[in-house]
């Protein structure tokens, strides 16, 4: 649960008996030596009298905040934003300074915004969201006579500007985002797909959304064979695609979102060795971001009709796994031969892409922890997109920068194609080189999405960042909320 906001036009008083502040300042010129004569903010003497000591230049705070005890006893940190940078480094800047407070556990953090009204209105929404996103907490099972870990920040109090919107659009990404982030950090034992649907279908409810499910039987049936192939190998077979369906009276536009929920990855008959199985239960991130936006986009009323699909699985290894060398029919009548068996996730989705496909969105949106080849590409502070239009691209490239979560572009030619030539079957799940891994399986997932929408692919490399990103404090980032939620805003 995200911490209460109270708005207070007022500047922060200096007899105020606050604990935990945060002041967030306009960025000097970098000759300057001192604060100017004229400026006033809270606590400006113990900030000058730190600075003094430490041998810093004002501008310096920009970089990296810088923390004190006030004559009152009160917590505070100074941080300057520069507003001609981009969007995540100003989310960075604006999580650093939060962080010192929180190491404390504050209930309620104080954040006091200087400089013009433009000023004052970029500030207010960096650090109300970087608040909000990180002073909740994750889910965690420590035990002990003390209990372990921070408190979740109750209250939040904003001096100096009011916001009319009441910071309605922020509150709502926040809260997608952490819904994504409490989901991924879940054990595998506690998040199974049974478990994982009945939480889904819960949130359904009390969200309004239509909420229906193709269990394995349903699915053999249908003759979904690429995500049966995967799912046949896990004991319960629990394994289902979800379908949530938003609808807004007088919406233009219908968006599908796809996510890949495998809720452990053991790699199959091509087991991971243990280094690579730590941390699987994780490859279920792409659809906590798809269940996050649609959360987001909910709660934030755009006017955009979404139907979000969750392929909710396993990979486990056993009698009735597949394997290699199986030839796999899926649903829309395509021929697979396996090549590995730990490329489950273009398995799942290409089901899963088939079923949105068929019901003509305008855009489809796909999300999953996929390939390791894209992390090698982009590390842990980008994620890849692939698409079948270029404006569609472009926007989303757009996207990144406006929302701070950071994406690349990458090329799925169709000489790529060749790689894919099976001698059995209309087209080889992987290679078993691993050569451009990321783009192999944005051309394999291409066949599924159709032609008829629009259809992006991001391969989350930067679902998980050691130490955070942007905003986000966590090692477990929930990226691709914000970046959807942008989206979403310029298709509305």
């Amino acid at each position: 649960m995200l911490a209460t906001l109270t708005q207070n036009a007022s500047p922060l008083s200096y007899s105020t008996n606050a604990a935990h502040i945060l002041v967030m300042l306009p960025k000097l010129d970098k000759s300057l030596d001192k604060f100017p004569d004229k400026s006033d903010f809270l606590g400006k003497d113990v900030l000058e009298a730190l600075l003094s000591r430490r041998k810093m230049k004002p501008d310096e705070i920009s970089e990296a905040p810088v923390s004190a005890n006030l004559k009152s006893g009160a917590l505070c940190a100074w941080i300057m934003v520069d507003l001609s940078k981009s969007v995540y480094e100003q989310q960075t800047c604006a999580r650093k300074a939060v962080q010192l407070l929180l190491e404390e556990s504050p209930a309620e953090i104080h954040l006091a915004v200087y400089g013009d009204a433009d000023q004052k209105h970029a500030f207010a929404e960096l650090a109300v969201y970087a608040t909000w996103v990180n002073g909740a907490v994750l889910p965690l099972r420590k035990t002990g006579k003390k209990k372990p870990g921070r408190q979740a920040l109750a209250g939040i109090v904003l001096h100096g500007h009011v916001e009319s919107g009441n910071f309605a659009l922020l509150r709502a990404k926040a809260e997608g985002n952490l819904l994504t982030r409490e989901l991924t950090v879940l054990p595998p034992n506690e998040l199974t797909p049974g478990s994982y649907r009945k939480r889904v279908k819960k949130l359904a409810a009390s969200e309004g959304w239509k909420h229906r499910e193709f269990d394995l039987k349903a699915l053999r049936k249908m003759g979904a064979g690429a995500f049966v192939a995967v799912a046949q190998g896990s004991d319960p077979e629990d394994a289902a695609i979800v379908h949530l369906q938003r609808r807004v009276k007088g919406a233009k536009k219908t968006v599908a979102l796809v996510g890949k929920g495998i809720c452990f990855d053991t790699g199959g008959h091509n087991l991971k060795p243990a280094r690579y199985m730590h941390g699987m239960h994780e490859d279920m991130n792409g659809s906590a971001v798809a269940l996050g936006i649609l959360l987001a986009a909910t709660r934030a009323d755009l006017p955009v009709n979404i139907d979000c699909w969750l392929a909710i699985a396993q990979n486990h290894i056993s009698p009735r796994a597949y394997k290699q060398n199986d030839v796999i029919t899926a649903l829309n009548g395509t021929t697979i031969e396996i090549m590995h068996t730990d490329a489950e996730g273009r398995m799942v989705l290409a089901d899963t892409l088939t079923l949105a496909a068929k019901q003509k969105p305008d855009v489809i949106m796909d999300f999953a922890t996929l390939t390791g080849s894209m992390h090698v590409a982009l590390g842990s502070r980008y994620s890849g997109i692939f698409s079948n239009r270029d404006d569609l691209a472009q926007q989303a490239l757009a996207a990144g920068k406006s929302s701070g979560e950071r994406i690349w572009a990458f090329p799925m030619d169709a000489d790529y194609e060749t790689d894919l030539e099976s001698k059995i079957a209309d087209v080889k799940q992987c290679t078993l080189d691993g050569e451009a891994d990321h783009i192999l399986a944005a051309r394999f997932l291409g066949r599924f999405a159709g032609d008829t929408s629009s259809w992006l692919h991001m391969d989350l490399s930067a679902s998980s960042s050691k130490g955070g990103l942007g905003a986000v404090g966590s090692d477990v980032t929930g990226f691709g909320v914000a970046w959807g939620l942008e989206m979403l805003q310029g298709m509305s």
